[in-house]
């Protein structure tokens, strides 16, 4: 029997790459994008947030939900306005609450459940100008364990949190040999992630061969958030 994910967030780079290898391993895909994506073979819904009142109702039974909705915004502390922080706890924390109070019923009530969340490499290691980031991907990680201990054994938990990974979202930051000699040199492997390097390690957290972690923080970071060259 082929398995249904719910993608949130399917417009991302990282949310691509990661259906292209679920459909290559005949996961059926429902997708939710606040852009408008046309992926053959994908059930997709345009929605204007990730609030309840904004989520289309559906009928399949799920095996698994990723959560990828996510922003990049650094900036000095002094310059972080309330309402930054407050969007990037919309985007990064409260959007996933609202999709998996909606749709986490409709995992069955199996042990083959399995839910995964984008954290972030500055929710472990503190950077600088990251406050906002930080905080929202922060609670996500805490999140992600409280539901974790809460749904086992029926839905596994786990979130992937990677460092910086060439994504359009990315792109500001690495524009110039000179930031992208910079970033690569801060990086214990030398190089800056691909959206490909993030997807297989999301499309082995929703497979069989994870089927005894839960409850995991996932450094997929090129080593930057536990080693010190």
């Amino acid at each position: 029997m082929s398995k249904t994910i719910l993608i949130a967030g399917a417009n991302s780079q990282i949310a691509q790459s990661t259906i292209a290898l679920l459909m290559e391993q005949s996961y059926q895909i429902i997708a939710l994008s606040r852009e408008p994506i046309h992926i053959p073979g994908v059930e997709s819904f345009q929605v204007a947030s990730y609030h309840a009142e904004a989520l289309p109702n559906i009928q399949e039974e799920l095996q698994g939900i990723v959560y990828f909705p996510g922003s990049i915004q650094l900036k000095p502390f002094n310059r972080v306005s309330m309402e930054d922080f407050k969007n990037e706890m919309e985007i990064h924390t409260w959007g996933a609450v609202e999709v998996l109070q909606k749709y986490a019923p409709l995992i069955p009530k199996t042990p083959s459940g399995s839910v995964v969340l984008m954290g972030s490499v500055a929710a472990k290691i503190g950077m600088p100008f990251h406050a906002s980031v930080s905080m929202a991907k922060g609670a996500l990680h805490g999140l992600a364990l409280a539901l974790a201990a809460e749904w086992a054994p029926r839905i596994r938990v786990n979130v992937v949190a990677p460092s910086l990974t060439e994504t359009p979202m990315a792109e500001r930051l690495i524009n110039s040999p000179e930031k992208r000699e910079f970033i690569e040199k801060k990086n214990p492997m030398g190089k800056i992630g691909t959206p490909n390097d993030i997807a297989s390690a999301i499309l082995f957290l929703l497979s069989e061969q994870s089927n005894w972690m839960t409850g995991q923080i996932i450094s997929v970071d090129g080593g930057m958030s536990t080693l010190k060259l």
